[in-house]
């Protein structure tokens, strides 16, 4: 059986920091942080790449820092000078472990919500 768990979410004021933490128990690997606002589709935030490089939306860069720790099989995102603009639910985003990529599923949190007040 495949699950994340998240944490870290919470309410901080502007310019502040959290860090959001991804444990992933099964055959999946953590590789995404995504968010969500109502009314609004599902955006990406950060994604681990090949080689250990990621990448990030605009609006984050220089702000968010995406990173794993392997052994573990978790996944963080460390988000500094928060704004009101980052309000909205984060989800973790996994992919199943197969011999091939084609075909790899997508596993989902249970989403953690993050409110930055100005």
């Amino acid at each position: 059986q495949v699950q994340l768990v998240e944490s870290g979410g919470g309410l901080v004021q502007t310019g502040g920091s959290l860090t959001l933490s991804c444990a992933a128990s099964g055959s999946i690997d953590p590789v995404g942080w995504y968010r969500q606002v109502p009314g609004k589709e599902r955006e990406l935030v950060a994604a681990m790449v090949s080689g250990g490089r990621a990448n990030y939306a605009d609006s984050v860069k220089g702000r968010f820092t995406i990173y794993r720790d392997s052994a573990e099989n978790t996944l963080y995102l460390q988000m500094n000078n928060l704004n009101s603009e980052d309000t909205a639910v984060y989800y973790c985003n996994a992919k199943t472990r197969t011999l091939s990529p084609k075909y790899q599923r997508d596993v989902w949190g249970q989403g953690t919500q993050v409110t930055v007040s100005s």
